[in-house]
């Protein structure tokens, strides 16, 4: 405890607060700093309040948001690298690797566009994509490898103690679409290092996206700051609905009967396995839809508009639409980085399959150093196959019957899918899908399923309501909220806040993206 500073003394109670405080300002891997604890909503309002005082000091703000950026990014990941170069031993620090990515790819990218010789240009970009691909594999995928090369050739390699940096796989994407979109004249430079540097570290979307462009973020940093009633209103509304989704509902579900289902699915009946993936299915897009409302909203507080990551994708007809609302700026840079960079659909019809399946099989892989990320990936690639050629085939009539019929094989499709995603073994996605094929039809012993997990499954009920309320209905209520004045937008903040702490079986749980 800090007793006292020379002959000046500190009251009781601020010792205490000091001593209960200050753990959470260093890393504590079993306290990641996230958005959806407590501690972070606090300490967001002190950085926040600082940030808008420094409006009319744009390069004070910058700097100080990159600073409390690298600082979110040590709360929320603070994992290091230790490293031996010519006799020297040193520890890195993970945040200067994102520095180090941020510096040296816009060095490289204004390098790029302002020389003259296509060729050199060529290099320079080559040298942005291939610098920040490998970066990404060593973190990524060595040890990977390692094991499927051991496995080939019956080697013993050891496997590396290689920690993956939280958030790599999106700002490495986002390192890349700058340096492409440089090369195709699609923008200009970033007027400055700082500006590129606010830019990929800009802490709401840093370590689970959305996946934002430069060319869409950069013009923003140009306006002046400033946040009408209504954005504010959104914002705090996106904030809210981002942590029910989260923090009530996937998380509960979560540890209270979709991770002890999948841990040992044969340990439970048919009927249990079924909910678990129904549950997951709603968990993963609560997880991550949630973790995309709350940087969306906390990023329009902070004066830029970041376009939506989810559109209700268990709505959709089709696989092909399914990707058009899920993950949204994940599949739009797979389309315009790497399916048409592969020559899109503009070298036939065989090679458009191939580019097609071969985009969702590097997606699929982007996810997560596992085969079971690839087959996922793979599967979603062929139904995409599949659909685009009978597309023009088969005419499937529009109407209420056949839309829903279609929606409802799509869901299952996905949801079946999202085992593979889930399971932490091809062995454990087995006993899911095998366990579930000798379901019966048993409404006593299903009844007694849903009892005892009555809370549950309650919140599953509450979650798909919401996901399939209709549009209409769902802007009337944000538009309801912005109308709310601000007492009562503070009273139902509070209930939220309360709801997440009655409903918290544990502390905050990590976002599941954060793997990625």
């Amino acid at each position: 405890m800090l007793e006292g500073l020379g002959n000046f003394y500190l009251p009781d109670y601020i010792n205490k607060i000091i001593d209960e405080v200050s753990p959470l300002l260093v890393f504590n891997p079993e306290h990641r700093l996230l958005f959806n604890s407590a501690f972070f909503l606090g300490f967001f309002f002190v950085v926040y309040a600082i940030y808008i005082l420094s409006k009319n000091h744009d390069h004070f703000r910058k700097v100080y948001l990159i600073a409390f950026s690298l600082y979110f990014y040590y709360l929320a990941g603070g994992d290091t690298m230790d490293i031996n170069l010519f006799g020297f031993h040193f520890t890195l620090n993970y945040f200067v690797l994102l520095v180090i990515c941020a510096v040296v790819t816009h060095l490289l990218a204004v390098a790029m566009y302002k020389s003259k010789s296509k060729s050199r240009q060529k290099i320079y970009l080559t040298i942005i994509i291939v610098g920040n691909l490998l970066m990404l594999a060593y973190f990524k995928y060595t040890n990977f490898f390692i094991q499927n090369l051991n496995a080939l050739l019956h080697g013993d390699f050891a496997l590396q103690n290689i920690i993956l940096p939280i958030g790599i796989s999106f700002f490495v994407f986002e390192a890349i679409s700058y340096g492409v979109d440089l090369y195709r004249k699609e923008m200009k430079p970033a007027d400055s290092l700082l500006d590129f540097c606010f830019y990929i570290t800009f802490f709401p979307k840093l370590v689970a996206g959305p996946i934002i462009r430069a060319k869409d973020f950069l013009p923003q940093m140009k306006e002046k700051l400033k946040l009408t009633k209504e954005e504010a209103g959104m914002a705090i509304f996106l904030i809210l609905i981002g942590l029910i989704k989260k923090a009530v509902i996937s998380d509960y579900i979560s540890t209270n009967f979709v991770d002890r289902v999948f841990d040992a699915p044969m340990l439970y009946s048919s009927f249990e396995n079924l909910m678990a993936v129904y549950g997951y299915t709603l968990q993963i897009y609560c997880d991550f839809s949630g973790y995309s409302d709350m940087a969306i909203g906390l990023s329009l507080l902070m004066g830029f508009k970041i376009p939506p990551n989810f559109l209700t994708p268990y709505k959709s007809q089709s696989i092909t639409e399914f990707w058009r609302r899920w993950h949204m700026s994940l599949s739009s840079w797979l389309r315009d980085y790497l399916y048409i960079s592969m020559g899109g659909n503009r070298k036939g019809k065989i090679r458009t399959y191939f580019n097609l399946f071969m985009t969702m099989l590097i997606g699929g892989l982007w996810h997560g150093a596992s085969w079971k990320f690839v087959v996922w990936g793979g599967l979603h690639g062929a139904i995409l196959v599949v659909e685009r050629f009978f597309k023009k085939i088969i005419k499937v009539p529009d109407n209420w019957f056949t839309r829903i019929v279609c929606i409802l094989l799509t869901f299952h499709f996905v949801a079946f899918c999202w085992i593979f995603f889930r399971a932490s073994s091809f062995e454990s996605a087995a006993d899911v899908i095998t366990n579930i094929s000798k379901l019966t039809f048993s409404p006593n012993e299903w009844l007694v399923v849903l009892e005892g997990y009555q809370n549950v499954f309650i919140l599953i009920a509450i979650g798909y309501i919401m996901h399939f309320l209709p549009e209409n209905f769902v802007n009337s209520v944000k538009s309801g909220f912005n109308a709310i004045p601000l007492v009562g937008k503070a009273t139902i903040a509070g209930l939220v806040f309360w709801l997440v702490f009655a409903t918290a079986s544990s502390g905050p749980q990590p976002f599941i993206y954060f793997q990625f």
